[in-house]
């Protein structure tokens, strides 16, 4: 039986007809900090999607260079930030196997789900464990924080956090990190695979977690104003890693 597409899928495809349907713009020049235009906006829409946490405002600025940056390293290419036409159909291969990798959904394995009140604020399930309904309480603590790059690392009480940042922090509220650690630490942190209460899905580019059955993922807050969300997104592109015993 066909599988039906998600609206993630959707929109990748949408976004390909469109380009196409432009004058196939998209991949005809090389694009580096100072670019604008609806290629530029294309490409951080796909890298967005393949799991590099960008905003797709049609200007290529620094945030965007780091995204770049990010990619070719985890593509092991000449990490010099510039999205050459090559690169540019790279990323936007890898969006479009993000976005039919499962659907775009990713099931949880939490024998309970959490869920989101009125307020926006998560709601950990009555049989959670001690560590679980601490990681909550921290997410809702910095959950409408804004994006800050770098934040959290420096301290932990911050004005606005980074990916990696936010994942640390509710980690370490519920005891299990000692430190700040970076998207590429945490690949290798904890146990490898999918948890049964916590999942870290992390690349050299970005991190975010399933908890409970709620995404906390600092590109949920763009969309929501919140880095908690009822949506889950593809796992595709992302090592999973989870907490000992979670």
């Amino acid at each position: 039986m066909p599988r039906k597409l998600s609206a993630l899928a959707v929109a990748v495809l949408s976004l390909t007809i469109t380009a196409d349907a432009a004058g196939a713009t998209y991949a005809s020049r090389t694009l580096t900090v100072g670019s604008s235009g609806s290629d530029v906006r294309a490409l951080q829409r796909y890298l967005d999607v393949a799991g590099y946490d960008t905003s797709p405002d049609g200007a290529f600025g620094p945030a965007t260079r780091r995204s770049v940056v990010a990619f070719e390293r985890a593509e092991q290419r000449r990490a010099d930030g510039r999205a050459s036409r090559a690169e540019q159909r790279m990323v936007r291969a890898r969006a479009s196997a993000a976005a039919d990798d499962g659907g775009g959904e990713e099931p949880t394995a939490a024998p309970e789900k959490a869920y989101i009140a009125s307020d926006g604020q998560a709601v950990a399930p009555d049989s959670a464990p001690d560590e679980v309904r601490a990681i909550i309480e921290a997410g809702n603590a910095i959950a409408t924080k804004p994006y800050k790059y770098g934040g959290g690392h420096g301290r932990w009480n911050d004005s606005g956090y980074d990916c990696s940042g936010s994942v640390s922090y509710v980690l370490h509220a519920a005891g299990l990190v000692s430190r700040p650690l970076d998207s590429s630490a945490f690949m290798s942190w904890g146990e490898r695979g999918r948890g049964t209460w916590v999942t870290i899905r992390t690349n050299p580019g970005h991190a975010y977690m399933i908890v409970a059955g709620l995404r906390f993922d600092t590109s949920a807050r763009k969309r929501t104003g919140s880095r908690w969300s009822e949506q889950m997104r593809s796992a595709s592109g992302f090592r999973g890693r989870h907490p000992e015993g979670l």
